[in-house]
């Protein structure tokens, strides 16, 4: 009788709790998909649900906040700045304001952009500016790597914290999980700021599991930023023997973006460690005689009005003749899939860069679920054939274009911290669209509805798509 009224309280108790998280979930979850998933998912199964609700349906944000209210003095300083700049605004040949609103910053002029193509390129920049920094560096990763490349960036830390330039690395504790103690030791006994990798991988912060850090920036003394689609390890690269040649692309920034690249940073160091370091910094930015309009959007789980998904709607939603982009995943959410499919029913020339080659199976799969009602819109859905490509960019007619960090999945627009470069003259999206260009060229057109595909993929696509809020 007593294991009867034990068991009988423990099942009252569990439903309950089921029914009390999704009353919650009903109230936070950022869309009526997320409500509907999590609702029925802790009702149906709550044994399974609450565990993973707890982990994976946590929305607050305080210290984010703390840490952007902190950073209200340098954004009225960037603000001042690009005001001075109104009636060079104006002459733009695109509505700047949907991108600012979503930035929370003004679009600036005196900009300079290089594309960095690939692995190899990438990294020898990167490191020849760090061994130029004099005053301080600024390194944020998903993921590094304890390979070749991960330890060359950690030798040029070293380095220049031994000949006195103030560093500050932090990495994501999911994305560079493998990352061995010795490795941050080292750092760590060379003078260099960086985040206690035994704090940040606690298992009760539930944060760091489905909120992720996915940017890549490193920032030399405030006058050259980096950011774009590689992380530090071998297979960006290629030298990964199962990935093979690796498609990628980075910026090399220099202009007042760079001061809104750092805000970004310091940003994120104050949120997970509550030191502000915004006033260690410089914020005087140069022209470059490039003269470039651009602005740097960061999007994140914070955000109140999903602004990752937002920055590609109004991109698309602006265009008047083409939308090309390029991501390794294609999961979007209705709103992104919507402006996609309007774009080409409107005539214009949409064109979709994926990789042929798989990476993360789930999101891989899922995108085929995708494909038949963009194709049937009129979008083109294209197969990068010359390696895995990894890039994250677009470029919307001879107006807008963006390179970064944020991919077309659902994850990428609303539960991971992002960066994207936006720029907002001829030049720039030229020189993106002569990229985009000759990646079409090794890459084959996908012509086969998901009813002709594979056997497995026919019947796991469709499943695999009801996951896409956490993929």
């Amino acid at each position: 009788m007593f294991w009867i009224v034990v068991s009988t309280a423990a099942v009252a108790a569990t439903w309950t709790a089921a029914g009390l998280a999704a009353l919650s979930a009903a109230r936070t979850a950022r869309t009526p998909q997320g409500a509907i998933g999590w609702a029925v998912f802790l009702l149906a199964a709550p044994i399974a649900a609450l565990p993973a609700y707890m982990v994976f349906g946590h929305h607050r944000f305080k210290g984010y906040w703390t840490a952007r209210r902190a950073a209200e003095q340098a954004v009225a300083a960037m603000r001042n700045y690009t005001s001075a700049q109104s009636e060079e605004a104006r002459k733009l040949p695109v509505n700047t304001a949907p991108f600012e609103a979503i930035a929370g910053l003004n679009v600036c002029h005196g900009n300079g952009l290089e594309l960095l193509i690939d692995g190899e390129n990438t990294f020898s920049i990167i490191f020849e500016e760090i061994d130029k920094a004099q005053e301080y560096i600024l390194v944020q990763y998903y993921i590094l790597r304890a390979d070749t490349v991960g330890r060359q960036l950690q030798k040029k830390l070293i380095e220049a914290a031994e000949r006195g330039v103030t560093v500050w690395f932090m990495t994501d504790s999911i994305g560079s999980r493998k990352l061995p103690g010795s490795f941050f030791r080292a750092l760590e006994e060379a003078g260099v700021n960086m985040i206690d990798p035994a704090v940040q991988r606690r298992p009760w912060h539930r944060l760091r599991i489905n909120f992720r850090n996915h940017r890549k920036t490193v920032i030399v003394d405030g006058r050259t930023g980096f950011t774009g689609g590689l992380n530090a390890g071998e297979e960006y690269l290629g030298l990964d023997p199962v990935m093979g040649p690796w498609r990628d692309t980075h910026v090399r920034l220099s202009g007042p973006v760079v001061q809104q690249l750092q805000l970004s940073f310091a940003e994120d160091w104050h949120w997970r460690t509550q030191e502000p370091i915004l006033d260690l910094l410089n914020w005087d930015a140069e022209r470059s005689p490039q003269n470039r309009p651009g602005l740097i959007v960061s999007t994140g789980p914070g955000d109140t009005i999903g602004n990752g998904s937002m920055l590609y709607f109004s991109a698309i939603t602006a265009a008047q003749e083409k939308v090309w982009l390029a991501s390794p995943y294609l999961v979007p959410d209705q709103e992104v899939l919507a402006a996609l499919k309007h774009a080409a029913l409107r005539g214009l020339d949409v064109r979709i860069l994926l990789p042929d080659s798989i990476d993360h199976h789930l999101p891989w799969l899922a995108s085929f679920a995708f494909f038949d009602e963009l194709r049937e819109a009129g979008v083109r859905i294209l197969r990068y054939r010359g390696g895995f490509m990894h890039q994250k960019c677009f470029v919307i007619d001879e107006r807008i274009s963006g390179v970064g960090t944020v991919n077309l999945d659902y994850r990428s627009f609303r539960l991971n911290f992002e960066t994207m470069a936006l720029f907002f003259d001829p030049r720039s999206a030229r020189e993106i669209t002569e990229m985009l260009a000759r990646d079409f060229q090794r890459s084959t057109e996908l012509t086969q509805p998901l009813d002709r595909q594979a056997l497995r993929i026919r019947l796991l696509a469709p499943v695999v798509r009801l996951l896409a809020p956490v993929l």
